[in-house]
């Protein structure tokens, strides 16, 4: 069970929501932008049957499924879906007190604050050009060799933003990272056929 609560009255007014999109299967999707940074919002939108990703965690409710995208569960640790109503009428309020909260420390091993950094900080800028990066290993003892999908796949500037900002980025927040390459800068080329 995961640890996000959705009171009975959120519950009524979403169900209510939802009734009114005539979709059959319609639920509900939270998730949390930026998570872990201050710049952490957290979300509520409709999901259609199908528009769930594969790592979202599904909360069966009484009259429909809340989808708690992957990425951002452990930052909606204690977070309270309400319905408040007051003289104006009502208001659907989401509390979230661990959404800013990182979820890594200098302790962590290095790959998982590569990976917190990417996903918090690197990819929500690089979204806007449909563009992401992930991390695809931890070689010589601290290069990070990152893998850029999407929009930034044979992007030309890809090295430009790799060097300038994701490098600067990321040895900024974990010292002991010596540096980070593009995973096509060492491909071996002999095996590039099979």
């Amino acid at each position: 069970m995961s640890a996000i609560t959705i009171t009975e009255a959120a519950h009524d007014y979403l169900a209510d929501l939802l009734e009114k999109q005539n979709t059959k299967g319609i639920g509900i999707r939270i998730f949390i932008t930026q998570p872990g940074t201050p710049y952490a919002e957290t979300c509520i939108a409709y999901c259609k049957p199908g528009e769930e990703k594969p790592d979202d965690v599904a909360i069966a409710l009484k009259s429909f499924t809340a989808w708690i995208d992957g990425t951002s569960e452990a930052f909606l640790e204690d977070a309270l879906v309400d319905y408040a109503t007051d003289r104006m009428g009502g208001q659907l309020t989401i509390k979230a007190p661990n959404a800013k909260v990182p979820m890594v420390n200098e302790d962590s091993p290095l790959n998982e604050r590569i990976n917190y950094y990417l996903q918090t900080e690197i990819n929500p800028g690089l979204a806007s050009h449909g563009g992401q990066v992930s991390l695809i290993d931890v070689v010589d003892e601290g290069i990070a060799v990152l893998q850029f999908g999407g929009g930034c796949q044979g992007c030309g500037q890809a090295d430009v933003t790799l060097k300038e900002g994701i490098e600067k980025t990321l040895l900024a927040r974990i010292p002991e990272l010596k540096g980070v390459r593009d995973v096509t800068d060492h491909t071996n080329r002999e095996n590039a056929y099979y």
